[in-house]
């Protein structure tokens, strides 16, 4: 059975979350996520706590709970100039930090040096401060799925979403891209997206990134699919963020915006008889079963 199936839904069925992934990275990516579910049809987004603009966009989802949000845990930060670090001071996690109290750019240097206690006494710190902001997320996932660099950092990341009653984002797919073998990792009882759907950098540099989610729409499996996307706008402040990394870039971003608050993408959802589905009613759900 696939998941679909498990939350009660008859075989064949394809469910679908659209995900806008690093609300809060900046004001760019804030507001072309808002318009993506204002307009759009990106149904579900999560939030970077540690980043300088969460505070923007956690007012915008105490304000508007209609959308589905979570919390994007983060122990990474990509970018060339453009830094963040933990939400706790740094002398209370300073494997996790650079020598300028910074994340690590890479998943494998946060493997080297990152200790799984403190992984687990940030991220739920990230967790606390979301809560304490008034903010009520429907399920916990991961930037660049950091959690999965190794699997201390993934046990704590299971137990976080058992210590909040929240469903953390597992996926087979998701783990062997970080290095996991999913056959080793993957527990019974742990709550799995069939599919996980990721635009490619190949589609992007060939100009082709919106014809291949077109494709996607078009192939679903049966399940429960999420595809990840990162919407903001190829604006200055996004430019200045994403300089020399045009993987997830600013043009890149600018193309999941332009993509999915497009009528071409509403209409292949009906076409395929794809049904969407948030995060939110997945728990409504589980409590159920």
């Amino acid at each position: 059975m696939n998941t679909a199936q498990t939350l009660g839904f008859p075989k064949g069925t394809k469910l679908l979350i659209i995900h806008a992934d690093d609300a809060g990275l900046s004001h760019s990516e804030n507001q072309a996520t808002i318009q993506a579910l204002s307009t759009g049809s990106v149904n579900s987004y999560s939030i970077m706590v540690p980043c300088p603009w969460f505070h923007e966009m956690a007012l915008f989802a105490k304000t508007h709970p209609q959308f589905d949000h979570g919390v994007h845990l983060t122990l990474t930060c990509e970018w060339e100039n453009y830094k963040f670090g933990p939400v706790l001071p740094v002398h209370e996690v300073p494997s996790l930090v650079d020598e300028n109290g910074h994340f690590p750019k890479k998943r494998d240097v946060l493997k080297k040096q990152a200790s799984a206690n403190e992984v687990a006494k940030e991220l739920s710190a990230q967790i606390e401060k979301a809560l304490a902001y008034g903010l009520r997320p429907t399920h916990i996932d991961s930037h660049m799925y950091s959690v999965g660099s190794d699997p201390a950092f993934f046990e704590v990341y299971r137990e976080l979403g058992k210590k909040y009653d929240l469903p953390v984002q597992i996926n087979a797919q998701l783990l062997t891209m970080v290095g996991l073998d999913p056959d080793t990792i993957i527990q019974e009882g742990d709550f799995l997206v069939d599919q996980v759907h990721l635009g490619s950098y190949d589609h992007f540099e060939k100009g082709q990134l919106g014809n291949q989610y077109m494709d996607i729409l078009d192939n679903l499996a049966e399940g429960l699919n999420v595809i990840l996307i990162h919407t903001a706008f190829d604006d200055r402040e996004m430019q200045g963020v994403t300089i020399n990394h045009p993987n997830f870039g600013s043009a890149w971003r600018q193309i999941d915006f332009d993509t999915f608050t497009s009528e071409a993408v509403k209409s292949k959802i009906e076409e395929n008889g794809i049904k969407l589905i948030t995060w939110g009613e997945i728990n409504s759900l589980l409590a159920r079963h």
